[in-house]
């Protein structure tokens, strides 16, 4: 039996992903909590893009990324969240549009929810250095989560796009990409100390030992059709509520033709 069903995807624009078909996708897996990442648009153009659409009477929450047109996180939610927080009061992290957190009652008990998403990052450069700093400042915000959760017997479910490959199953070209953002040693380390400190992958625990299942392939070459891709889309949760996780699905699209999005939406069901 599901008791909750959460739904992360990088929508690659929401604006575009709708006019491809990926808010019906979105709809059509009866999600209780969307995450999406890479939203890429005003409130306002985010709204109006919702009401036309089949998630149109869903409880939007966004945070908007300064530079048009770039970043910005959202979670829509079936029921209205007790309440929002886009501001962290964490060096890296705030006003940037990459991170959002809602705290919902589920039938799973009390849940803070986030949705995250990570810079690119290009090694050797500012990029990389904003990453590294967004990165602590989510370190210290998970541990914050954490001892909350445990304080008021919740859970937390982090989802979202971290721009981070985590070991050599997750990438299929691993060898060509030592050295680059996204599997850089000193990127890897967070997920590592996130894993083995009270966090849990969802996407790995479930979806068996790899290769993949991966959750990005370039829009360029072949990369989709030889699934050459990356498993950067993550659900991390808290341990209590990672025992109550029962199936993660990546939902690759059937054909290159076929998707909305570079990236593949990953759905975890919850359930006693």
């Amino acid at each position: 039996m599901t008791d909750l069903r959460v739904v992360t995807a990088n929508v690659n624009g929401i604006r575009a992903a709708e006019r491809r078909g990926g808010l019906e996708w979105l709809a059509d897996t009866e999600a209780d909590v969307l995450c999406l990442q890479e939203v890429r648009a005003t409130r306002e153009q985010v709204t109006e893009v919702l009401v036309g659409s089949p998630l149109g009477e869903w409880h939007l929450a966004h945070s908007e990324a300064p530079d048009k047109g770039r970043a910005g996180v959202a979670v829509l939610t079936r029921e209205a969240p007790g309440a929002v927080r886009e501001q962290v009061k964490q060096p890296g992290m705030d006003g940037l549009g990459r991170w959002i957190e809602v705290d919902l009652d589920t039938a799973v008990g009390p849940l803070t929810v986030v949705s995250a998403y990570v810079h690119t990052g290009e090694a050797d450069t500012i990029k990389q250095v904003d990453k590294y700093a967004f990165l602590d400042g989510m370190d210290a915000r998970l541990a914050e989560l954490r001892r909350s959760a445990t304080r008021r017997r919740g859970h937390v479910l982090v989802c979202g796009d971290l721009n981070i490959a985590h070991r050599e199953i997750d990438i299929k070209n691993w060898k060509g990409n030592i050295g680059k953002a996204g599997f850089l040693e000193e990127e890897r380390a967070f997920l590592d100390a996130w894993f083995t400190r009270n966090w849990v992958d969802l996407g790995r625990r479930l979806g068996g030992e790899g290769p993949g299942p991966y959750t990005w392939w370039s829009w360029r070459g072949q990369a989709f059709d030889n699934d050459a891709g990356w498993r950067i889309d993550y659900q991390v949760a808290t341990p209590g509520l990672a025992d109550l996780a029962r199936r993660a699905v990546v939902g690759r699209a059937p054909s290159y033709a076929e998707r909305w999005s570079d990236h593949a939406a990953l759905t975890v069901d919850f359930g006693d």
